[in-house]
């Protein structure tokens, strides 16, 4: 039977919505632009329902038009990158680097956009892990039609039948692309892959709210690996070691006058963190902090300095703290 406009609803295609948009934030790095490339997908869609005819092959249509809308997107552009993919490590002398444009960068994305509410533990290992930023990161070396087989095939377990289908390929095509994008892909810190929540990573974050809260820097200090990252987004500057980070802490006052909220990003602990625009004014959203751990100990800050982010947290601008 031939599907049309007035046989299948809109609400059809929104059980797909949060899966594809996860894809898509995989595909490009950005959640803004993942979000407008499902909105392009959900579009294109309805306009060419008179044509589709295979009501069980939904989701898979989907994804074929996710994944041309997303390659299109992705023509002549440079990838995105987190600060240490960009620049030299920097030091503790307190300048913060040159300001980049929102397009050069990572964007961190809400758990509740691109994670499966009701996957099986062990399909939701596999989705945490493939949205933390090292990893989100690592796929934007990969040439974006790399970057779809290996994310079809590797994190979302399609057969290499199944993706041949969607990019009109053959199966010894995508497994060959496939052995190359696994070859290409950069090495990853596999130690900080983020697990389900323990009641150690609660603990940990409390510790850090409360050493920022109390502007105590060697307390933050102690509870960061010796080789730990700090990164913040939209400047170049990316520091490491924890003497490092420490001094450059102190040279910024970076811990004065901010109050932190837990929130859930990229499968991994993180907070939303607040500071007045002037002294002695009211708490205004500042940035969202998303933590790589590891064995009770934190190995990366990254510090994404953009107060847009908090809507995407449903997080208010000026909170009633």
């Amino acid at each position: 039977m031939v599907i049309t406009s007035g046989a299948v609803s809109a609400d059809e295609f929104e059980p797909y919505r949060r899966e594809l948009v996860g894809y898509c934030y995989r595909m490009l790095g950005s959640v803004h632009e993942a979000e407008d490339a499902v909105q392009d997908t959900m579009l294109r869609a309805w306009r060419a329902l008179a044509t589709f005819e295979d009501r069980a092959g939904l989701r898979p249509w989907l994804y074929r038009i996710a994944t041309n809308v997303c390659l299109d997107m992705l023509k002549g552009r440079s990838r995105r990158a987190l600060p240490m993919d960009v620049t030299p490590v920097g030091t503790s002398e307190g300048r913060l680097g040159d300001r980049r444009p929102e397009v050069t960068w990572i964007q961190p994305a809400p758990d509740s956009m691109i994670l499966p509410p009701d996957a099986d533990p062990a399909q939701h290992a596999v989705a945490r892990e493939s949205v933390r930023l090292a990893f989100i990161a690592a796929l934007q070396h990969l040439a974006p039609r790399q970057r779809a087989v290996l994310i079809l095939r590797d994190v979302l377990r399609w057969r290499a039948t199944e993706v041949a289908v969607l990019l009109d390929s053959s199966a010894d095509a995508v497994n060959s692309t496939l052995r190359r994008a696994r070859a290409a892909l950069p090495d990853i810190d596999r130690d900080s892959a983020p697990s389900q929540p323990s009641e150690d990573d609660r603990a940990l974050l409390a510790a850090y709210i409360d050493a920022f809260e109390r502007q105590d820097v060697d307390a933050l200090v102690r509870l960061l690996r010796d080789d730990a990252v700090v990164e913040m987004p939209p400047f170049e500057l990316w520091l490491q070691g924890t003497e490092d980070i420490r001094q450059w802490l102190i040279a910024v006052n970076a811990l004065a006058d901010h109050q932190l909220t837990p929130v859930n990003a990229n499968g991994s602990p993180a907070v939303a963190v607040y500071t007045p625009e002037t002294p002695g004014g009211p708490p205004t959203a500042f940035a969202i902090h998303v933590l790589d751990v590891s064995a009770g100990r934190i190995t990366a800050i990254r510090s994404f300095i953009d107060p847009t982010l908090f809507e995407l947290f449903g997080l208010p601008h000026h909170p009633d703290f």
